[in-house]
């Protein structure tokens, strides 16, 4: 197995890994050889970090940071980059979860409404035979209960534990509590818990294909995404415009990182 080949791409941490070598990392994980944390790189997030210092850490200290977002892969190969291929977070969960199935690991689930979370939580185990649930807890707690969930998280044996939960309190969860969480692996997969049980569509194949999840998802939540869509994609694409522009790569991309 390849060691990742980390960069930083537009000032933010993306190892350069193909979907296959992230799922051999986890598989080394939760047979007891290592830990691994699993961070995906979209655009909303990449503009996010490059303005939140806490953020940015979280991902800079995550094991594996994949390329989970289609504006990410359109952005490398703007800038000439060869990129590997793309698996979106929900596509690398549902994975993940065969892989504990198969090595007769359990899974947690934290994040989303209680509904959401136990609907989730069923659909998983329909999809992967042999899948144990070990525990589910929603998303909506204070900074008080904290400790309360880690204990429950540890104590559960779960080996993979999937957060479903926004940015950038999921990473800053991971990052803070993950000496202390007693899992293999962890993971943040955002909204995917609210595709996974029913309560959103997922885009067509073609829309996957063809990078347009997003412009999928807005149209199911425009109130809540538009203002945050129209943001952080102007940013990127200003990003890319400049560093497309200037005469080398931004500093720091293609330095990679110990």
């Amino acid at each position: 197995m390849k060691a990742a080949a980390r960069t930083l791409f537009l000032g933010c941490p993306l190892d350069l890994i193909a979907p296959h070598e992230v799922l051999e990392r986890a598989a080394m994980a939760l047979k007891g050889r290592t830990r691994l944390r699993i961070e995906g790189l979209n655009v909303a997030k990449l503009v996010d970090a490059r303005g939140n210092p806490a953020l940015m850490a979280a991902l800079r200290e995550a094991e594996v940071v994949h390329m989970d977002g289609a504006g990410i892969s359109f952005g490398l190969k703007v800038l000439g980059i060869a990129p590997p291929e793309r698996r979106a977070g929900i596509d690398l969960m549902a994975e993940l979860c065969g892989l504990a199935a198969g090595l007769d690991r359990s899974v947690y689930l934290l994040g989303a409404r209680p509904e959401i979370v136990r609907a989730a939580a069923r659909r998983l185990a329909e999809i992967e035979p042999g899948l144990k649930v070990a525990g589910i807890r929603d998303g909506y707690f204070s900074e008080y209960e904290e400790q309360d969930i880690v204990e429950a998280i540890r104590g559960s044996g779960a080996g993979i534990l999937f957060i479903g939960i926004s940015s950038p309190k999921k990473e800053h969860f991971l990052q803070a509590h993950w000496q202390h969480l007693g899992v293999s692996v962890g993971m943040g997969v955002g909204g995917s818990f609210d595709v996974v049980s029913g309560r959103l569509r997922r885009a067509p194949v073609w829309m996957q294909r063809y990078g347009l999840e997003w412009l999928f998802r807005l149209g199911q939540e425009p109130g809540r995404l538009f203002r945050r869509y129209a943001f952080t994609n102007l940013c990127f694409l200003g990003l890319l415009i400049r560093a497309r522009m200037s005469k080398s790569l931004p500093r720091g991309f293609g330095r990679h990182e110990n």
